[in-house]
């Protein structure tokens, strides 16, 4: 079996991070980024949207998302932005697989929270009771219970089968509130620690179904800290009413800040 690229990738970075403190090599960790073969799957929190600059697609791909933005610093050899906005896990294998294939050499994924009723719960608490908004989220942390594990089980197997020697990175969702911050309206304090709740047990459930299949997790909830909503320097929006899609979506300070360095430091 040949070494996969992706390791002789990490490993000329390494080097010509060495050399660049003697003023060379700065060539030849270009040149083996250009061996990578880079598929980015997943959502809308790896299309980009809230970045802006979206390509016009439906998809709202963006060019201020975390894989754009890896792609244009390391200029790998093929780079296929296949995530797409509104993405549950029958959408990825249904319709972006296709993208993989054997010489594919690295992967990035998020996926799981449009299946887990992200949007609705949102909805339902910024529209309706603390009641009824707490009641959602019990609903969707049944859901990532009972349903996601085997959903995210055939979106990863599939990932594996169609690039079996790529390394495959599953970044996770960030929590969406500072407690005790500086929003003085809308959602009640105990709302707020519910959805940064089950934001956790999401990624959870993420994190563990990822290491079952031998793939790396990437949580970025560790880079968003200090970054989210109340904070007074928030990487997230809270509700657009001007644009509803971007509502609780990564700015591009967001992208550039919080999920592109877990991606980066995952390889």
């Amino acid at each position: 079996m040949k070494m996969s690229r992706l390791v002789a990738f990490s490993s000329s970075l390494l080097l010509g991070a060495a050399l660049a403190l003697t003023g060379a090599g700065v060539a030849n960790a270009d040149s083996s980024a250009a061996a990578v073969d880079y598929v980015a799957l997943g959502d809308s929190y790896s299309s980009g949207v809230g970045a802006g600059s979206y390509d016009g697609s439906s998809c709202k791909r963006s060019t201020r998302a975390y894989p754009a933005l890896w792609a244009a610093a390391n200029s790998p050899s093929s780079f296929d932005f296949a995530a797409c906005s509104g993405a549950r896990t029958n959408e990825v294998t249904g319709g972006q697989l296709g993208r993989l294939n054997a010489s594919t050499d690295l992967v990035s994924i998020s996926i799981g929270g449009n299946d887990a009723g992200f949007a609705d719960v949102m909805t339902t608490c910024v529209l309706q009771s603390e009641a009824t908004c707490l009641n959602r989220i019990a609903t969707a942390r049944a859901y990532v219970d009972s349903t996601l594990p085997g959903r995210l089980d055939s979106v990863y197997s599939a990932i594996r089968s169609k690039a079996p020697s790529a390394q495959v990175v599953v970044l996770g969702y960030p929590r969406f509130y500072q407690l005790g911050g500086s929003c003085i309206a809308g959602l009640s304090e105990k709302e707020r620690s519910a959805i940064n709740g089950a934001s956790d047990h999401l990624n959870t459930a993420t994190a563990k179904r990822a290491a079952d299949h031998g793939f790396t997790f990437g949580d970025v909830r560790t880079t968003f800290t200090g970054h989210e909503i109340c904070s007074g320097n928030s990487w997230l929006h809270s509700v657009n009413w001007l644009n509803i899609g971007e509502s609780y979506h990564p700015t591009a300070a967001g992208q550039s800040g919080g999920y592109l360095p877990v991606f980066k430091s995952a390889l």
